[in-house]
């Protein structure tokens, strides 16, 4: 093996200045509590990418993990860096077959594994012809697979010797697939892209800082409570690891831990403030300083009620998407003033709006299609180039949402694409109709979508989760909405479900909920 790579690897260099630091703690609702120091993070990254490089494994190779939230799983994000090897993340909410899709389509070579799904795996792992072997962790492995604790015995606990130099991390993400199958988006394959540094420098720009307490708020396989990890141990913070997300329990956390800093997804937030009272007022919230909005738009009543529970100062928001990175940042001072916005575009991020037939948009408050151009931009989907290809517009890249600007340069994002809904002709963003609803003081949750009709094509149809106290009235919601939207806008039909169903980011997954209403048609939606 050459000599190491010329400057020290960031969490290298952390274990070296502050090396007795909690790096991370997982603290379960059981009284178990484990923690890990830089020191430690270090040295069990080292052991892992030392046991990855012996078992063959080599620089851009692709390791899988699976898991709830824990210490190892964010271990194994460090240690493949280290050796520039590429972890892909497994949902572990996945069908069999979703996740053997995932193992086969990354070719990934080594599985690392929580022994909770350690049974699970030996099945799905027929699937994928690449993977040579599966490691568990935190407890024992099924037959014909490895414990974590043999894989990594007698490795040393240095920097691997692996000479990196002229290689580049890369970072493949499955998309959540709201809209279809999941797609591996590849950033870092070309090494074209100065990727460095905007994402430290958006999060040096809201305040983070060496001292700051950052907990998990949804599971780490998604790319935004993933990388926010990373990015929060390079800054030198402690993570608070949540296994699975309860809502009072996480506030536990929040005051235990003396927390600084959220980043969330709706869903997370929309349990935790709707919690009664005499819960929520049991927990010290006020360490709380920056709340990141995050992974799909928040409605602006969501915002105010976190806003009632947390420090006035303390939201932002953050419009990106697993292909685009982070694109528009909107600062606390701004959501009152700007409601409905996701803010203004990061520095070195451009964004420009296309129309359907392909001129861009100048002129402010016209919906068009939101294109990206980016350091943060992925690279490609795995196996996909064409897919690749047709996102593209001279230059820019777009995920499908539609979205409008002010004349003050404040971007609003009216929709996805594939969510808007054309009644009659005429376009009804349900995103819109959504925060209209759930205004309502008898609404938990909306979800709002086409359904075939014969008359309009298609009709808007609300799907609720009411609050526990409400008594249900579709009449009573259709005046409610009547008087804040026009006509056009107003759900035709209502119904009410106790959940709506979401993926692990927790999207509202409108594809599941279309698919009984455009059973057996020639259908616009998928």
């Amino acid at each position: 093996m050459a000599e190491a790579q010329e400057s020290p690897d960031f969490l290298t260099a952390l274990a070296s200045a502050t090396p007795r630091k909690g790096a991370i703690i997982d603290d379960r609702p059981d009284g178990s509590v484990r923690e890990i120091s830089f020191a430690g993070l270090e040295a069990r990254s080292n052991r892992i990418a030392r046991a990855l490089l012996a078992a063959g494994v080599r620089p851009h190779d692709r390791v899988a993990w699976c898991g709830p939230n824990s210490i190892d799983a964010l271990v194994i994000i460090h240690a493949a860096r280290k050796i520039c090897v590429t972890p892909v993340a497994v949902n572990y909410r996945l069908t069999d077959e979703e996740a053997a899709f995932v193992l086969m389509d990354s070719d990934s070579v080594i599985a690392w594994i929580d022994a909770e799904y350690a049974q699970r795996f030996s099945a799905i792992a027929a699937g994928a012809p690449s993977l040579r072997e599966i490691v568990v962790f935190d407890g024992p492995a099924a037959p014909g697979q490895r414990t974590a604790e043999r894989f990594l015995a007698g490795r040393d606990e240095s920097p691997p010797d692996l000479d990196t130099r002229g290689e580049k991390p890369v970072t493949m993400h499955y998309t959540s697939g709201t809209t279809g199958r999941p797609k591996g988006a590849v950033r870092g394959a070309t090494g074209g892209r100065d990727q460095g540094e905007e994402l430290p420098n958006m999060l040096d720009l809201i305040g983070y800082g060496p001292g700051d307490v950052y907990i998990t708020t949804g599971p780490l396989y998604h790319s935004g409570p993933g990388e926010m990890a990373t990015l929060s141990t390079m800054f030198g913070n402690t993570i608070i690891v949540q296994r699975r997300f309860d809502a009072e329990d996480w506030l536990r956390l929040v005051e235990r831990y003396a927390v600084t800093i959220v980043y969330s997804a709706p869903t997370p937030i929309r349990r935790v403030v709707a919690l009664p009272a005499e819960v929520k007022a049991r927990y010290d919230r006020s360490s709380v300083k920056i709340g990141l909005a995050a992974a799909a738009p928040w409605t602006h009543a969501l915002k105010l009620a976190y806003l009632d529970d947390f420090p006035e100062d303390s939201l932002w928001e953050i419009y990106g998407s697993t292909e685009l990175g982070a694109n528009t940042l909107l600062r606390p001072e701004d959501q009152r003033r700007k409601p409905g916005s996701c803010g203004q575009p990061i520095p070195g991020i451009e964004i420009a709006l296309f129309a359907e037939d392909g001129h861009r948009i100048s002129e402010p408050n016209t919906p068009g299609e939101l294109f990206v151009r980016s350091p943060l931009l992925f690279d490609a989907y795995h196996k996909n180039e064409s897919e690749f290809a047709q996102s593209e517009r001279d230059g820019f890249h777009s995920v499908g949402d539609v979205a409008y600007v002010d004349d003050e340069g404040f971007y609003y994002i009216c929709d996805r694409k594939s969510d808007m809904i054309i009644s009659g002709g005429v376009n009804i963003y349900a995103l819109e109709v959504e925060s209209a609803l759930e205004f309502h003081e008898g609404v938990a949750e909306a979800a709002v979508i086409g359904i075939p009709s014969d008359e309009w094509g298609e009709a808007v149809h609300a799907i609720i989760v009411p609050r526990p106290a409400w008594s249900a009235d579709a009449e009573e919601l259709e005046v409610f909405v009547r008087e804040r939207l026009a006509g056009f806008k107003v759900p035709r039909s209502i119904e009410f479900r106790e959940r709506l169903p979401h993926n692990g980011a927790g999207k509202i997954l409108k594809r599941e909920l279309r698919e009984s209403f455009w059973e057996g048609r020639a259908r616009r939606l998928v």
